[in-house]
């Protein structure tokens, strides 16, 4: 695959400056031939969004597209798949799209700064991964055996849990507004959600709907509360496959599907229409430029 680049970059949006005015300076050896009197007292950037941008040379005249990752992850799913093949991010600009890929706060290259959101972040586990993603059953972890037909990489399922990160279990208000800063920078976009990043989607788009030129989420976590918020704008649910392999799946699919069903604008693309075999990470499935396309309809 090859595209060329008008130009690219990265930025940060949203966030605050936080003081600390508690605190006693000590000195740390910060590395084994210098030591450094820290002061956890100044002033501190946090809370906001890393976003990389990307734009094609022979750009579309299409929205941009802002691509917003999951809970325990970060922007980095977009990219690549674990067994190497091109991810979305590479898939929407060999097709012309501008695209602005998110690391949410405290996730990746936004950085985290500790004891600021209270508790302790939570690191998903590779056993809680394999179950919760739809893999394989619990007792085919061990020797990697996924359920049959299923279509994301499993002989990579190693290279994949690498890219987890630790997460904060109560930031998605702050998710939202750094989402609303990238909007605010881009003007109206196609936003692609995936899973946690559904509810902080949805929770922006309910605050500033002209943000917002159309949302794909991929199995979210969260549905809009009111879809009358939605007006006429264009939403479409991906659900993928093995969803009654556990309650908390199969009650997510019926919540999607009885929001599809409430207005004309609202699609559900499910395993009726995808190819079978479709995990959590769709995006980084065998099929996964089969399912852009059916999304994105280039």
């Amino acid at each position: 695959m090859s595209y060329r680049l008008k130009d690219f970059g990265s930025y940060t949006a949203g966030g605050r400056i936080h003081a600390v005015t508690k605190g006693t300076p000590q000195t740390v050896q910060f590395t084994r031939t210098a030591s450094y009197e820290v002061d956890p007292r100044g002033h501190f950037a946090v809370e906001h969004a890393y976003v990389q941008y990307f734009i094609p040379e022979s750009r579309n005249t299409k929205p941009p597209v802002v691509l917003v990752h999951g809970g325990g992850m970060s922007g980095a799913c977009w990219e690549t798949t674990p067994d190497g093949r091109p991810g979305w991010l590479h898939l929407l600009l060999a097709r012309g799209y501008e695209v602005h890929v998110i690391d949410n706060v405290e996730r990746g290259r936004a950085g985290f700064a500790p004891g600021l959101w209270g508790g302790d972040p939570i690191l998903r586990s590779m056993e809680e991964a394999w179950v919760l993603f739809r893999f394989g059953p619990k007792d085919g972890f061990a020797s990697r055996t996924p359920f049959a037909g299923q279509k994301f990489p499993v002989a990579h399922f190693d290279a994949f849990v690498r890219s987890f990160t630790p997460r904060w279990l109560n930031t998605t208000s702050l998710h939202t507004a750094a989402l609303l800063a990238v909007l605010r920078k881009t003007g109206p976009a196609t936003v692609i959600c995936h899973s946690q990043g559904g509810e902080v989607t949805f929770d922006a788009q309910a605050q500033m709907p002209e943000l917002f030129a159309s949302i794909i989420a991929l199995e979210p976590s969260g549905v809009p509360q009111n879809i009358t918020l939605l007006g006429g704008m264009n939403v479409t649910l991906v659900a993928g496959d093995f969803l009654d392999t556990a309650r908390h799946w199969k009650q997510r699919s019926e919540g999607w599907a009885s929001l599809a069903a409430q207005a004309a604008n609202i699609t559900l693309v499910d395993k009726a229409v995808l190819p079978a075999g479709h995990s959590h990470m769709m995006m980084m499935d065998q099929n996964n430029h089969t399912i852009l396309e059916m999304l994105i309809g280039d």
